[in-house]
């Protein structure tokens, strides 16, 4: 059996279990609205499909996600630039690792996020600018924890060799450094687009005008489950496609990098 005869019979096989958990799903699902406690929070897909035609006649629904994804873009684009030069300081220089940043960072993350948010709507008020700065505060501390995970984990060995042959600071930082991190930081942003969307729900549900966290709450309020559950299931492929997206750029940018399948 050649290469391409191979690969071919990996994808029909991918394929294949990917059809089975949809199905799999589908049937959960089905059985859940079912259910005499379970039928009126889980709408089957006949009534939650026709409500994306509902909330498109209410006015809402590509304004809440024209709003989250905004939302989600800016602050999570706020924390990446922030954690990246935060994390590199904290790994390359110890004084202020140990002393300067890593006490906050550590006293801020143990802090839910919903505990900000009312904080933040009196400091900023209603709108997105609170939102925002939550997904921004969540996805730094997510990032930079992850992206100095990595740079520690990089071989000391090399950075010794690297001085040895007469390489500064300099050098070692973009020749060693930045190479070796690049999986690192791929992961962080997977992470940080994982926190972007969590926090979501928390920072659009208080002071939100528009947005997918906004309007879950608001139809949480007056018991309308299919729409409801439609923008939770909204949500988690939005999360799909982004992910898939960073997949794309990992394999751009470490395909020097051996993987276990």
């Amino acid at each position: 059996m050649n290469n391409e005869t191979k690969k071919k019979k990996i994808v029909i096989n991918d394929k294949v279990w990917l059809l089975i958990s949809l199905c799999a799903a589908l049937l959960v699902w089905y059985l859940l609205s079912l259910g005499k406690s379970t039928g009126r929070s889980f709408p089957f897909v006949e009534k939650v499909v026709p409500s994306v035609g509902t909330m498109i006649e209410r006015g809402a629904f590509w304004k809440d996600i024209g709003s989250s994804m905004f939302c989600v873009a800016a602050g999570f684009g706020l924390g990446f630039i922030t954690a990246l030069p935060i994390a590199f300081l904290m790994a390359w220089y110890q004084p202020v690792q140990k002393k300067f940043i890593e006490p906050w960072i550590n006293f801020i993350r143990n802090i839910p996020a919903l505990g900000y948010a009312p904080l933040l709507v009196i400091i900023f008020g209603v709108g997105q600018k609170p939102a925002i700065i939550l997904i921004w505060i969540c996805t730094f501390m997510t990032m930079s924890i992850t992206i100095y995970q990595g740079i520690k984990n990089i071989d000391v060995t090399l950075i010794k060799a690297a001085r040895v042959l007469g390489a500064n600071d300099f050098d070692i930082f973009l020749k060693i450094i930045c190479p070796a991190t690049v999986p690192f930081i791929i992961t962080a942003v997977r992470l940080g687009l994982g926190a972007a969307l969590t926090t979501l729900l928390a920072a659009e549900s208080t002071g939100a005008q528009a947005g997918i966290g906004m309007r879950i709450r608001s139809l949480s309020n007056s018991f309308e489950a299919a729409p409801m559950l439609m923008y939770i299931i909204l949500l988690g492929i939005i999360g799909l496609l982004l992910v898939k997206v960073v997949d794309i750029i990992e394999r751009k940018l470490t395909g020097w990098q051996e993987k276990i399948n």
